[in-house]
């Protein structure tokens, strides 16, 4: 796909997010499996809401998503690469707390993109995060202001690079006290697994299918 085909596409896909989603089909391909100890997470409070951004947008002939590398910090997703996005205000919806967080987070102007529609919900264990994927969309680049306390990088991630089969890789992560056996892509700044991997695996999907 190209930047060419962004305004076809973008129609196609507000039809299809429309229509039954492959949201436990595409999580399930990238499930991290613990090596050894298996995880002990007991939540006793409700998931807390939160959503990020899946944000397309062209840059010389090609489309992309922006991720970021989030700093290291006394959490569960320390210095891992995500979405921007983050926890929900009260009352607040998911399509507010995407586009709050990416201008807070990386400096994207809300009133510069336009909402597409969303992904499948998912369900994130270690921060017991019920995180609700975003996709909007930019006619050009934007001006990615990172903000230095949470942010360490911008990573400009080519969807091109996510489209075939052979783009996941499988191997060992290290994550807190766990050793996990994790399906990932590659990017310029590291390995995206996990939660991030799983929703950007259903956008895949769906890219795929209108390929």
């Amino acid at each position: 796909m190209n930047a060419a085909q962004l305004p076809a596409f973008t129609a196609w896909l507000k039809e299809r997010l429309n229509q039954p989603l492959p949201g436990s089909l595409a999580h399930e391909e990238m499930k991290a499996v613990p090596v050894g100890e298996k995880f002990t997470i007991n939540h006793s409070e409700n998931p807390k809401p939160g959503g990020v951004l899946i944000l397309l947008y062209p840059n010389n002939g090609e489309l992309y998503i922006p991720l970021i590398l989030r700093s290291s910090y006394n959490g569960a997703h320390s210095g891992q690469i995500s979405f921007p996005g983050g926890k929900s205000d009260l009352n607040e919806l998911p399509e507010s707390t995407a586009l709050r967080e990416a201008r807070e987070e990386i400096g994207v102007n809300p009133e510069a993109i336009e909402l597409i529609g969303k992904l499948s919900p998912h369900y994130v264990v270690p921060s017991n995060f019920l995180v609700q994927p975003v996709i909007a969309v930019s006619e050009s680049k934007p001006n990615f202001l990172p903000d230095a306390r949470e942010v360490v990088t911008v990573i400009e991630f080519k969807i091109s690079s996510i489209l075939s089969s052979g783009s996941i890789r499988s191997g060992i992560i290290k994550a807190g006290n766990y050793t996990l056996n994790a399906p990932f892509f590659n990017s310029e700044a590291g390995k995206v697994w996990g939660a991030t991997a799983m929703m950007l695996n259903e956008f895949r999907l769906l890219l795929n299918e209108w390929k």
